[in-house]
Order: structure tokens, then sequence, then C-alpha cells
């Protein structure tokens, strides 16, 4: 089949009449011709070729139906209503099944209005979880409870200090008599009878203060201050004693009856120093704990 062939005219014609020689074409081809071939068929150019075609593809406008005329020569007559049934006897008709009514929902009772959160405090918030894992940790073999709670044995040091307590004890004594320590009345007068050898002063002030400020200095109960002074008075009073050993022995040794002026000074001087380091010691530890 070949397209139909217009024939010239003077003017070019117009989309309208281009659309049904375009729709004659179609017809002819079977289907809706390009934009290429209604330009070679209709002999146009590129833009009423596209216009006809865009007529060509467009969708067919469908037109309202007329509304029926109610009064008038041209009424149409409406339509009649659907028969209506006639109501069913009760008595000779089963009722349909009840539909189940679902149960009443009681309203919620309204819950009592809560007091507004507080924002939280930024510095009391926690901090932040570290991402890092955390090592587990190592597990230690139990200590036996009788390794706990076992206390020190000090008994084999009180039988090495007995020995050392006699001999220390006699030096001083005769320490004493040598420098002019002796038996005096405590109570001249009113009980002559008691009768006391100062000789005996000597070592239990030397040594038993020495005991105790080495107790205090190594216990680590008594204060910084207290320590302190301890551990001086200690060493100083552990010096004298042992200075007063050599003495008295040395003296035994010659044979003297009497120690010279000079020991026999310092030895006299040596209860006034016991008794003011002691009370400095207590005082110092008292004030430290109150």
């Amino acid at each position: 089949m070949t397209a139909p062939t217009l024939a010239p005219s003077a003017y070019p014609p117009g989309i309208d009449d281009l659309i049904p020689q375009a729709r004659d074409l179609a017809a002819e081809l079977g289907e809706i011709p390009s934009q290429n071939r209604l330009r070679k068929a209709l002999k146009v150019g590129a833009p009423k070729a596209r216009a006809v075609l865009a007529a060509l593809t467009a969708p067919p406008v469908i037109e309202p139906a007329p509304e029926p005329v109610v009064d008038g020569p041209d009424a149409m007559p409406l339509p009649a209503d659907p028969p209506v049934d006639p109501v069913p006897d009760a008595r000779t008709t089963t009722a349909p099944p009840t539909a189940e009514v679902p149960p009443t929902v009681e309203p919620l009772a309204a819950s009592p209005q809560l007091p507004p959160v507080a924002d939280p405090d930024p510095a009391a918030a926690p901090a932040p979880v570290s991402a890092e894992p955390v090592p587990a940790p190592v597990p230690t073999e139990p200590v036996p409870a009788a390794v706990k709670t076992r206390r020190p044995v000090v008994w084999p040091v009180l039988i090495l200090c007995l020995p050392a307590f006699v001999a220390i004890w006699a030096g001083w004594v005769e320490m004493g008599r040598l420098t002019g320590f002796g038996k005096v009345a405590l109570l001249p007068g009113i009980a002559d009878q008691v009768v006391l050898d100062t000789a005996i002063t000597l070592p239990i002030g030397v040594e038993t203060y020495a005991a105790y400020a080495l107790w205090a200095w190594l216990s680590g109960r008594a204060p910084q201050q207290a320590r302190r002074f301890a551990k001086w008075s200690a060493i100083a009073s552990l010096a004298v004693g042992a200075l007063g050993q050599i003495a008295y022995h040395l003296m035994a040794a010659a044979g003297w009856s009497t120690a010279p002026w000079l020991i026999t000074a310092v030895v006299s001087c040596i209860p006034v120093a016991v008794l003011g380091m002691g009370a400095a010691l207590a005082h110092l530890m008292h004030s430290g704990r109150s």
C-alpha cells in the first residue's frame, strides 16, 4: 500500500485539515505513523507533524451523559422504585442468629497526675563506661585460716632476755653501792622499820624506760612526734646503760670500793633524767591521741 497523495494547494493546510488525513494514513498502515512518516506523507514541517501526532495519540474525550429533564415535554420518566418485600410474620419466621455483643469496656480510671521529673544533674550523671574490655581478675590461691590468724611467737625472746636482765640488774645494783646508793628509811619517825635499798632504782629506772621507749618507737601506735622523741631517748638510755655496765665491771676488776667523783655525779643524775624523759614521752603520746 502507498500513502494517499494530496493535491497541492496554494495555502498551507491547517492542523484540523491534516488530522483526518493522518487518521486515514494510520488506518491504512494499521498503526500510528511516526513523525517522519507524517512529514513525508502530509508534506508538512516538523512542528505540524508533531502536533498531528499528538492529536492522534491523545486519549478520546468522553462527553458526560445529559441529565434527565423532570418537567417539560421532553421529560424522561424516572426509574420506578424497587419493590419492597413485605414484613415477615414473627410467629412464622425464625429469628436470625443474634450476633454476640462484645462486653462493655469500662473506661479506665484517670491515673493520678505524677509529679514532674526533674532534670538530671549533669554532675551526678554516671561516668561513661569505657568500651575497653576489663581484664578478668587473676585467681589467687586461698590462704589457710591458720596462716591468717597465727600470731608471732615471743616466748623465746623472753628466755633470751632473762639472763641479760639478771646481769644488768646486778651491775646497776653494785654500781649504786659504789656511787653512794644504799639502804635508807623511807618514813623516818613514822615507820622506822620501812627500809629500802635505793640501789635498785638504777636498773628499774634506766632499763624500764629504755624498753618502753623502744616499744613506742617501733610499734607504730604512737604519734609521729612521740615516736621521734622515743627513738632518740631510747638510744640515749641504752647508751647510758652500756656505759654504766662498762664502768662497774672495770672498777670491780680493779678492786675499787668507791667510784670516782665524775662517775658518781653522772650516776646520781640518772633518776632525774629518767623522770623527765618518761614524763615528756607520756605527754607527747597523750597530746597526739586527743
